[in-house]
């Protein structure tokens, strides 16, 4: 068993290795690793993102660090499950890379169940060695 995580992060990197770029490989690691605490609640999240890092949701929200912060950690809403369906598009021009990519979330707001596919737009900047979320808007896609 313990095989299979390693397996699974040889064939995730070796899956990238023909396409993409060391950077925008490292910036594909950081969007998972997004994606990953958001679904765990997990506080560390906010060391992904830029000081001045802005959110546009599907719903109209628009929220900064300090609002993320205030909502993350009320639990208002929760993520069972965040799953990369696509990636459509990723540009890098200097230290700056916008990746266009389709989740498919399901999770809970306000005690209620919720499932929807979205449309994200991630701008990531780079910040002395380390990739950070400067911004991300998403659209939900409806069937």
């Amino acid at each position: 068993m313990r095989f299979f995580p390693i397996l699974f992060l040889f064939c995730f990197v070796f899956g990238f290795s023909q396409q993409y770029s060391r950077e925008e490989k490292k910036v594909l690691l950081q969007a998972k690793k997004l994606d990953s605490l958001m679904m765990k609640n997990d506080a560390r999240i906010v060391s992904l993102f830029c000081s001045d890092v802005s959110f546009g949701h599907s719903n109209g929200w628009i929220q900064n660090l300090d609002d993320f912060k205030k909502d993350f950690s009320s639990k208002k809403v929760s993520y069972k499950k965040i799953k990369q369906l696509k990636i459509s598009e990723l540009k890098q021009f200097k230290s700056t890379i916008s990746i266009r990519r389709t989740i498919r979330v399901e999770g809970l707001y306000k005690n209620q169940d919720f499932e929807m596919k979205l449309a994200l737009l991630e701008i990531w900047i780079k910040k002395k060695s380390n990739w950070k979320l400067w911004s991300r808007q998403s659209v939900e896609i409806k069937p």
